[in-house]
C-alpha cells in the first residue's frame, strides 16, 4: 500500500512513463513484500525551471532525466529500504537507461490509522483489509 508519487521533468513519452511505472511497482512488491494489486502511483511531470534538485554536496551531477520518488508507507525494516534503493536504481539503469545520479528517493512512515481507501473508512482498521 505504498503510495508512490514520481515528479519529473516534462519530456517523457506515454511508454517511457509507463515503463518507469512498472518498474517502481515490481520492485515494490519485491523489497516490501506487499500484495499484487497494492498499486498506487502518481507522476507528476514538472517544467525543467520547476525541478531544482541538487546533489547535498555529494559531488555528482543531475540531468534533466531526474526522478524523485517520494513514497509513504508502513515502517520498513532498513534491510527492505535498502533493498528497494538499490533494486529500483538497478533497473531503471538496466531498463530504461537512468543514470544513478538521477534518482532520488524519500520514504515516509505511517500506520494503519492513516489511510482511508474510499468510502469515509479506515478500511484497515475496520477489517476490510
Amino acid at each position: 500500500m505504498p503510495l508512490m508519487k514520481i515528479d519529473m521533468i516534462e519530456g517523457r513519452s506515454e511508454g517511457q512513463i509507463k515503463e518507469i511505472l512498472d518498474i517502481a511497482y515490481d520492485v515494490m512488491l519485491n523489497s516490501f513484500g506487499a500484495p499484487v494489486g497494492d498499486r498506487y502511483q502518481i507522476v507528476t511531470q514538472h517544467p525543467i525551471n520547476e525541478m531544482q534538485i541538487l546533489d547535498t554536496g555529494l559531488g555528482f551531477k543531475r540531468t534533466k532525466e531526474v526522478l524523485v520518488f517520494s513514497l509513504t508507507t508502513r515502517p520498513r525494516t532498513t534491510e527492505q529500504k535498502e533493498a528497494f534503493y538499490q533494486q529500483l536504481m538497478q533497473q531503471l539503469q538496466i531498463k530504461v537507461g537512468l543514470r544513478p545520479e538521477d534518482l532520488m528517493i524519500n520514504l515516509t512512515t505511517n500506520t494503519d490509522e492513516d489511510w482511508s481507501f474510499g468510502m469515509g473508512q479506515a478500511q484497515f482498521l475496520t477489517g476490510d483489509l
